[in-house]
């Protein structure tokens, strides 16, 4: 039979974490959210020497001292759920950060296996580490590992069932100065003495009320016997010795690794004569913005023919669907509803999978902390952290999940700001819409069009925090401190993994919400308006001022006339709040294109669209409303509908703003006439 165990995987941000998991779990992958917060979980399966292991990816952290929530997930996973084994990911070029980590999971007496991964990199850099010495200086085993090529993978995985049937007794190793030993010890007394404490270990746990750890002081508070351990913490001065406890583990730190490794500090690494250049105060903004920049253009111009393909596919099973169903109204329904609205949709799929595997090969390169580091200057000035970039990146794949990210930042005031601002950010729903219009209108000069619009965003982005800082969210700034990875290799299988993680909630998207969007104008758009007197889903009626969907926009279009659009584009605007995916599916039915985006192109061409007025729907996409899934998790993470107004209210008026700026501005001028 066999046993099946759960396996914590913990590390330090940037350590190849994601690669150690991708290696280990393949394809056995799933995505949920731990309970009670909207932070992703990552989860995965591997049978081993007849052990059924359930692998979890915990949020990257330097220590289990808990400043933000990615930490107090981490730390609260192993305490509470208490995993079978850990897997600590450790960057062989950075050990003595790396196992700081380590020396509070020994305290903490977990089960642990350590995966020192990147180690050519190490090697590379004429570093020598002697493994079988640091496995007998920390008494657990130590796999070398190379996550990127695989490389290790069966060892560490081997380690980890071995260590599962040792019955050794949980040590420590270290031991702190008189002082120290002194205060824990009479706190572990007390805590030995009360049922309440059982749950912990009463060595980790009185360590972390002496450090003044507000989660497990708040923990303790609960028990009958706190007043005791209050007199006890009185004593103490908290930050000082919480700084005393630090800097003795690193002594700790240091006496081993004088034994066990000899590091290279003569010899400029790879990563070192790189970064000269990429984050070099004249050259690295321009490198970066190039880089974009070059995503953009290949993400327009190399999927094109896969475009046309998925164009003709699904126009040939919309018409043959539609000839092998008898009754008019439902092979509408199937044909220019269903398989039309899904269509229009997935044909965007190759731009959007193109640009998430670019962006997969910057974050696993590392480059993409390097960008973050050289537009911490810019985004400081703007009223942003530093740390704000990295979810503002992820926001080009979705908004969802970059408003997550923001779970990383420790000030408040700082996160609230980047939760506000990240739906300016271009994301991947937006694309269809910006494909569309800017291969219509602008032709060869669609991929700096769309280049544009994502330097739009960020803009807006920047220039909206630095007035929300100035007047509604005043408060100091913090300093910006983050570790640069070392430069890796990019694999494709990696790269390939992340692109289809994303791609996959695009595609789920247009089997559900969009489907559901798309039939609903559909729907609307073949019920006759009151009084028009015409027959259900006929070609009187059907996507004209005659059914319930034009009657409807006709009476919301003067809201958006002066932005050049027709009751058409304002319906479309309305049901992309929804998912905006379903702008272009919308107007593929108003217009009566169908799933044909050629035959929608041509007719916005032909005069029902101007360029300028395509360009500012562009622009009023880019800033609107975002989807609804956006709205829940601005007002969960933000708690406040106030907040999450303020949002939609800025936005939709600044959207409004700068379209009717484009239009009205550019026909004075006879601008793109």
């Amino acid at each position: 039979m066999t046993e099946k165990i759960t396996v914590a995987l913990a590390g330090n941000p940037n350590v190849g974490k994601t690669s150690i998991f991708n290696a280990i779990t393949g394809s056995k992958q799933h995505v949920g959210n731990w309970p009670g917060v909207t932070v992703e979980r990552k989860m995965g399966k591997r049978v081993h020497n007849d052990v059924e292991m359930e692998i979890v990816d915990l949020p990257g952290t330097y220590s289990l001292t808990a400043y933000s929530l990615d930490e107090i997930i981490a730390r609260d996973f192993i305490i509470e759920e208490k995993p079978h084994i850990v897997i600590q990911v450790i960057d062989a070029t950075n050990l003595e950060r790396n196992l700081y980590l380590t020396t509070q999971l020994m305290e903490l007496g977990a089960k642990l296996v350590i995966a020192l991964n990147m180690t050519d990199l190490a090697l590379a850099k004429g570093d020598s580490i002697d493994i079988s010495k640091m496995q007998e200086y920390l008494e657990v085993p130590v796999i070398s590992t190379v996550g990127s090529r695989g490389g290790g993978i069966e060892g560490l995985l081997d380690a980890v069932t071995d260590e599962l049937r040792k019955t050794r007794p949980t040590e420590n190793i270290f031991t702190y100065d008189a002082g120290i030993e002194k205060r824990s010890g009479e706190i572990e007394t007390i805590l030995n003495s009360d049922p309440y404490f059982a749950h912990y270990p009463a060595r980790w746990f009185s360590m972390k009320l002496l450090e003044g750890d507000e989660s497990i002081i708040k923990k303790a508070v609960e028990s009958d016997r706190y007043p005791e351990i209050r007199e006890v913490l009185d004593k103490t001065d908290a930050y000082s010795l919480e700084s005393r406890i630090a800097d003795q583990r690193y002594r700790t730190i240091q006496t081993m690794l004088r034994q066990v490794c000899n590091i290279n500090t003569n010899r400029l690494s790879g990563s070192d004569m790189v970064d000269r250049v990429v984050t070099n105060k004249y050259l690295g903004i321009p490198i970066f913005l190039s880089f974009m920049w070059a995503a953009f253009e290949l993400t327009f111009s190399f999927a094109t023919p896969f475009m046309n393909m998925i164009d003709v596919f699904f126009g040939w099973l919309a018409e043959a669907a539609a000839n092998a169903i008898s009754i008019p109204w439902l092979a509408s329904l199937v044909g220019e509803g269903i398989i039309a609205g899904v269509g229009s949709v997935v044909i965007f799929l190759p731009n959007i999978l193109l640009l998430f595997f670019m962006i997969s090969l910057m974050e696993d390169s590392g480059y993409m902390a390097r960008a973050a580091f050289i537009m911490d200057k810019v985004m400081s000035r703007t009223g942003l952290h530093g740390k704000s970039f990295i979810p503002l990146v992820m926001g080009f794949g979705c908004n969802v999940p970059a408003i997550m990210a923001t779970r990383t930042i420790e000030d408040s005031r700082d996160r609230l700001v980047t939760i506000l601002v990240a739906p300016f950010i271009s994301c991947g729903a937006r694309l269809p819409v910006y494909v569309l219009l800017a291969g219509t209108f602008f032709g060869r000069d669609a991929g700096l069009v769309i280049f544009g619009l994502y330097a739009l965003g960020i803009l807006v982005a920047l220039l909206s925090a630095r007035l929300m800082r100035s007047t509604v969210i005043r408060g100091e700034d913090t300093p910006f401190i983050m570790e640069l990875p070392s430069y890796k290799l990019p694999t494709l299988k990696g790269s390939a993994i992340h692109m289809w993680e994303r791609g996959k909630i695009y595609l789920k998207k247009a089997g559900s919400i969009i489907l559901v969007g798309v039939v609903g104008v559909w729907l609307l758009a073949s019920i006759p308006a009151p009084g028009s007197g015409g027959t259900f889903a006929s070609g009187e009626i059907y996507g004209t001022t005659n059914s319930v969907i034009g009657f409807t926009g006709q009476l919301i279009e003067p809201l958006v006339a002066p932005l050049g659009f027709d009751w058409r584009i304002a319906v479309a605007l309305v049901f992309g709040v929804v998912a905006k995916e379903i702008v272009v599916g919308s107007m593929g039915v108003l217009y009566g294109a169908g799933e044909d985006e050629e035959s929608l192109s041509n007719i916005l061409a032909a005069g029902a669209m101007t360029p300028l007025a395509g360009l500012g729907l562009m622009v009023f996409t880019l800033l609107y409303v975002p989807c609804f899934a956006c709205i829940g998790v601005i007002k969960r993470e933000t708690g406040s509908w106030k907040w999450t107004l303020f949002q939609l209210l800025y936005g939709t008026t600044l959207a409004w703003m700068l379209a009717f700026l484009v239009f009205q501005v550019g026909s004075r001028t006879g601008l793109l006439a």
